[in-house]
């Protein structure tokens, strides 16, 4: 993979995990949080799209409007899904199945209806990525759970699933909107998030009281989601235009190696050494893509 895109993709991946170790601290006004991160990230990309726009050779299009609305669809499918499987299961569950599963099916869609053909080297290492991820989230429930526990878990990786789905979806998505459309990355994402807030106020709004709460209560986790998600979002849509989507999507996946051991370090969640020898499969994976 080009050097420039593995920085972008790896730099993302660390603010990724960052930023959802604090979306994880959130148990109550899942989609209201979603909606409050959203339209923070909207506000705060404003001017900087504003500037973009300014100085952009090209005019503007309507086909990047309906590209945008288009992400914004599924951005609001795949942050409200997240946040519930974060309400309901572990974030060493959800996680790494929701970012396991995403890459898996954008790596076969992009070789399948992209034509894209990253070489050997390069699916060994996307696959030894899903796979080191999939060990990390995977296992059985410690003999000693309880029915609340196990059912927990089932919870987890269903939404962690359903996640994925969305993450293939809209990763697909981004690379034919930054590459076939010639969408500005900053525009695009942008003009996503001033529609995702859009979409998301009539149902945010039902509840004002619970919106104070969430303010209140958690104004750090929005502070820190709603500036460190676009940020680390624009890095992958940079490598997206100076790379094929079956090398960035799995590589991407390093932040699952950070997020199972915050995972254990700062949630105090179990299973450290299945986690860290899955990691040690995803570094793996990760260093034959930087190879192919």
């Amino acid at each position: 993979m080009n050097a420039t895109a593995l920085s972008f993709v790896v730099i993302a991946a660390v603010i990724h995990a960052g930023w959802n170790l604090a979306a994880k601290r959130i148990r109550r006004g899942g989609a209201r949080f979603v909606w409050a991160y959203y339209s923070l990230s909207a506000v705060l990309l404003v001017p900087v799209m504003a500037v973009s726009l300014a100085v952009e050779p090209q005019r503007p299009q309507w086909t990047w409007l309906f590209a945008a609305v288009v992400a914004a669809v599924f951005h609001v499918t795949y942050g409200v899904v997240l946040q519930r499987g974060y309400a309901v299961g572990d974030l060493s569950v959800v996680y790494p199945v929701a970012r396991g599963t995403g890459p898996l099916i954008s790596v076969l869609a992009a070789v399948v209806l992209l034509g894209e053909r990253p070489g050997v080297l390069g699916l060994v290492g996307a696959f030894l990525v899903v796979a080191g991820v999939l060990v990390i989230g995977s296992g059985r429930a410690p003999a000693h759970a309880d029915a609340a526990d196990r059912v927990a878990r089932r919870k987890g990786l269903v939404y962690g699933l359903l996640t994925g789905l969305t993450i293939a979806a809209y990763t697909l998505w981004d690379a034919h909107s930054v590459t076939g459309l010639g969408v500005p990355p900053i525009v695009y994402f942008g003009t996503g998030a001033i529609v995702q807030s859009v979409l998301m106020t009539p149902y945010a709004l039902k509840d004002r009281e619970e919106v104070s709460w969430l303010w209140r209560e958690h104004k750090r986790e929005v502070l820190v989601v709603g500036v460190l998600s676009p940020v680390a979002y624009l890095l992958v849509l940079y490598a997206l235009q100076i790379a094929p989507v079956s090398l960035v999507a799995p590589a991407r996946e390093l932040s699952i190696v950070l997020g199972g051991l915050a995972a254990w370090l700062v949630l105090g969640e179990a299973n450290a050494v299945r986690r860290l020898a899955g990691s040690v499969v995803v570094l793996a994976g990760i260093t034959a893509i930087a190879m192919a």
